[in-house]
């Protein structure tokens, strides 16, 4: 019988440290003043048979590749469970700080790394002590005002995605997934669940996990339960019911009373679903570069660096300080290798990226899945930026033309998006 268990640990970070996910010039950087909500580390441990799953989800905004390596290494010294088998991602809160990367969008906190780690230790431990037998429910609910496409003003939802729905409109991915795990008392049932919006409520300078932690305050209050949340397919979706009534960001109370809501109705109205098999399988894909337009931004800036000051340059300091480490850099390959991973429980998938894909992909990852349900997680592994549709590019949009640069890496071709969703498709298959 499948057995599941959950540990937790605190993840609060020291005060004076730079929160990450919006740009801020060097002097200017937003650094933690307070703390609006304890953050934490979440495992989840799933064992059935021979075979033992820990997925980890930190309250921050992004990892890195090499933090994900140190972390399932230690985790796997620790707990006995292969390394390969341990999964480590993000919520993605933007009021926290990031371990990857970012030019002037958040520094890595260095002195804070370790501590990190071994809270991500002391989270797996826990879950694996918790182990108990399980059944799972699955529910399902459309969290109504609590998402919107930010890139247009008018998309099309879930309700309307089919065999036909291509990338060619944008999308919405309204539908909640709750995973109960239901164990016998005393052990209390375990919840998370999976849901498609940015925590960028708040732009100020208390740290905390956004809207998933208002979130997770009002089930603990209402229902005596306390979720975990999994990030999903967000590079077009802001938090809230859109515009005009919540602006470009929208109202982080009401956006955690939708999703609550939503919860709760899915976690009341779960079917049990069979989860006789335990399988986890993994793979690489190629997302290509377009060297072409990399080549082209820094001829751009050689030859006109006073017009390189606004727009998809952010500004002038900037543009200096990307195209100072791009030629430093030199030529880069033709594709970054990215990380995918499977894991089946019986009748349900969950697939593991570290991209942050728009909405459209996310749904046809899911809608080409050979198995009745498929989660697709972000930010998984590492964080390779947004994975955008083609129609970004054409348009200028910030997560086609900007993110790259702040990532230092050369943009993405227009159809990368594609091919990372072909391949996580045909690794659901080899899965099923």
């Amino acid at each position: 019988m499948l057995e599941a268990g959950e540990g937790i640990a605190d993840l609060t970070p020291p005060l004076g440290i730079e929160l990450a996910g919006f740009h801020r010039a060097v002097g200017q950087e937003r650094k933690i003043a307070g703390i609006r909500d304890a953050s934490r580390v979440r495992a989840l441990a799933l064992r059935l048979g021979e075979t033992t799953v820990v997925i980890l989800v930190l309250d921050l905004i992004t990892i890195s590749a090499e933090f994900a390596r140190g972390a399932q290494q230690a985790v796997a010294q620790a707990t006995g469970v292969a390394a390969e088998n341990v999964r480590v991602t993000c919520t993605h809160t933007h009021s926290m700080p990031t371990i990857r990367f970012f030019l002037q969008w958040g520094a890595v906190p260095r002195e804070w790394l370790p501590a990190i780690g071994q809270r991500c230790v002391e989270a797996a431990q826990a879950a694996m002590k918790d182990l108990a037998p399980a059944e799972v429910l699955l529910g399902t609910e459309r969290a109504t005002g609590a998402n919107f496409n930010r890139t247009v003003k008018t998309w099309r939802t879930d309700a309307d995605f089919g065999p036909t729905s291509t990338d060619a409109e944008r999308w919405l991915d309204t539908t909640l997934h709750a995973l109960t795990f239901m164990r016998e008392k005393p052990k209390p049932p375990l919840l998370w669940y999976h849901f498609c919006a940015h925590p960028v409520c708040y732009g100020d300078d208390q740290a905390g996990p956004d809207w998933p932690g208002l979130v997770a305050r009002k089930m603990r209050e209402r229902d005596g339960v306390d979720p975990a949340f999994l990030q999903g397919h967000i590079g077009d979706v802001n938090p809230g019911a859109g515009p005009p009534a919540d602006g470009w960001i929208g109202d982080a109370e009401k956006t955690a009373e939708a999703v609550y809501a939503s919860l709760h109705h899915a976690t009341t109205h779960g079917r049990y679903i069979k989860a006789d098999e335990l399988r986890i399988v993994r793979s690489e894909v190629k997302l290509p570069f377009d060297l072409d337009r990399q080549r082209e931004w820094l001829d751009r800036y050689r030859r006109v660096p006073a017009e390189c000051a606004s727009g998809e340059w952010v500004d002038a300091g900037f543009a200096k300080a990307w195209f100072d480490a791009a030629e430093k850099a030199g030529p880069a390959g033709d594709a970054l290798t990215a990380p995918l991973t499977a894991v089946r429980l019986g009748e349900l998938a969950l697939l593991f990226h570290p991209a942050e894909l728009y909405s459209y992909y996310g749904l046809a990852i899911r809608r080409d899945s050979p198995f009745p349900a498929t989660l697709a997680v972000g930010y998984t592994e590492d964080f390779v930026g947004y994975v955008t549709d083609p129609k970004a590019y054409d348009a200028g949009e910030y997560a086609a033309l900007v993110v790259p640069k702040l990532l230092e890496l050369p943009p993405f071709r227009p159809g990368t998006a594609a091919e990372l969703t072909a391949a996580a498709t045909a690794l659901l298959r080899r899965l099923a």
